[in-house]
């Protein structure tokens, strides 16, 4: 698909340098700004971070790459184990991967028809990728924000958005799901927010308020949200001004709050130190990204829990257990699923698959294969937090690093349409145009947001450097 609004694509072919990957010489491509964005050839002024857009550009395929890797291959294990009785309950451990896949709480006896074993899920150079709910709504706010030139989308843009683009159960053309209704790849809290915009005509934030969307703490804001980070790189403040109303359509408190630390991970990722160890890199961005977690939340004790426990050199799969036997079982520090009768145990819930995600990214560190490994195998939502972690990390490393960690090629084309609908080009896209979006939003965002300047002539950001000061969650 061309992009032909405001923001032509013009191809230049760059001499690859000591910055980009070694593979990447297909992504040595820049998007060209138009004239009313602020253009310099001056040099880097004090107090600024000076980012290659050439490069972000492969950052930007990585995560769209490593997302689609994660993703898939969380959803082999999805719901499979979420502790207690039965044949759900007992958790795997590192000894499974490779195992015979058992089946989801929904599987009716059968295992996942995407591998009938636990291991990674690819596709191949010359096939598709399929959206699912982990890349699918983050790629409808991408394209809101190219196609309405803006920063900040409106409550309108968002509920327009959700409404032309995510189908209702009855208009769904996916067929029928388990329950016998008609599949639209929705749940809980994004199910609950799109029924109050198509049948009562709610508008965002009141989509998420409690007493109209009782799944308020559900774990969708989560996973739709996080690549609000990635379009304000080393501003997270700004990121979270941009992710503030997305992120309120589904979610408040704890799911919120766990929703911004994701937020600010991302935007991190182009402030850390990249010269320290890539475990020192995760640690920084992590400890950082805390300050947003009030300290009185389950989240935050949630993620302190799991530091302490990493760092006293436990297993990941006894912090695993001990969380199921200190949240789901023991409902510590407030986190209270009995008496709101959540479905499954409260298997959905934000709390218990952010602390799952914690673990993946504390004993993962920093490796993209391992962190992808250890979220498939730790319960609950699997493929979640697989897919938040493989797309951090697949940013931080670039396509080439992608596909150096897996030793192959992947498929380029992505397909929307696989989940949502009403996107050009029967919505087959390609991570190179995706990429090439995502660099256009963020010209306009360094500056209109930031107040910073785009170096055309060497291909870079000058973006102010406000610090980093996160404020609490609240």
């Amino acid at each position: 698909m061309k992009i032909i609004i405001k923001f032509h694509i013009i191809i230049i072919i760059l001499f690859l340098t000591a910055c980009l990957s070694p593979n990447s010489s297909e992504l040595a491509e820049s998007v060209q700004p138009t004239n009313e964005f602020k253009l310099t050839n001056s040099p880097q002024q004090e107090g600024e971070i000076v980012i290659s857009r050439s490069q972000y550009l492969d950052k930007l395929y990585g995560f769209w790459l490593g997302q689609s890797i994660a993703n898939w291959t969380g959803l082999v294990t999805e719901m499979d184990k979420i502790g207690g009785e039965g044949p759900h309950g007992k958790f795997y451990t590192r000894d499974d991967w490779g195992s015979t896949d058992q089946p989801s709480i929904w599987g009716q006896g059968i295992p996942s028809d995407l591998s009938e074993n636990i291991d990674f899920v690819f596709v191949d150079e010359g096939g598709v990728w399929g959206s699912d709910d982990d890349t699918d709504i983050e790629y409808i706010y991408q394209h809101l924000l190219f196609t309405h030139k803006t920063s900040i989308l409106t409550t309108v843009q968002i509920r327009d958005g959700w409404l032309k683009h995510i189908y209702s159960e009855e208009q769904s053309p996916f067929g029928l799901a388990e329950d016998g209704k008609q599949q639209n790849f929705l749940w809980v809290s994004n199910q609950r927010a799109h029924d109050l915009m198509l049948k009562e005509g709610l508008l965002p934030p009141a989509t998420s308020h409690p007493e109209n969307n009782k799944e308020y703490e559900m774990i969708d804001a989560q996973l739709t949200t996080e690549i609000f980070g990635f379009f304000a790189p080393a501003r997270p403040d700004i990121a979270l001004e941009m992710a503030h109303l997305p992120i309120r359509t589904t979610a408040r408190e704890n799911a919120q709050w766990a929703a911004e630390f994701y937020v600010v991970m991302y935007s991190l990722a182009s402030y850390v130190d990249s010269s320290l160890p890539i475990k020192e890199q995760i640690q920084w961005m992590a400890n950082t990204a805390r300050q947003r977690l009030p300290n009185h939340s389950y989240s935050a004790k949630m993620f302190d829990f799991v530091k302490t426990r990493y760092h006293s050199g436990a297993l990941w799969e006894s912090v695993r257990d001990d969380l199921y036997q200190k949240y789901q079982v023991n409902q510590e520090d407030g986190y209270d699923i009995t008496e709101k009768k959540l479905y499954c145990n409260g298997c959905f819930a934000s709390g218990i698959n952010f602390a799952a995600s914690i673990v993946s990214l504390y004993y993962g560190e920093g490796s993209l294969v391992e962190t992808i490994k250890i979220a498939t195998l730790t319960g609950w939502d699997s493929d979640n937090p697989a897919a938040t972690w493989g797309g951090l990390l697949g940013f931080m490393v670039g396509k080439a690093g992608v596909e150096k960690a897996f030793n192959r090629k992947f498929a380029n084309k992505f397909n929307i349409h696989r989940t949502r609908g009403n996107f050009p080009n029967n919505g087959i896209d390609n991570f190179t145009q995706m990429a090439e979006r995502g660099v256009a939003i963020i010209d306009r965002v360094v500056v209109a947001e930031m107040g910073g300047r785009i170096d055309l002539k060497n291909d870079v950001w000058h973006i102010p450097n406000a610090g980093i000061v996160i404020e609490p969650g609240h």
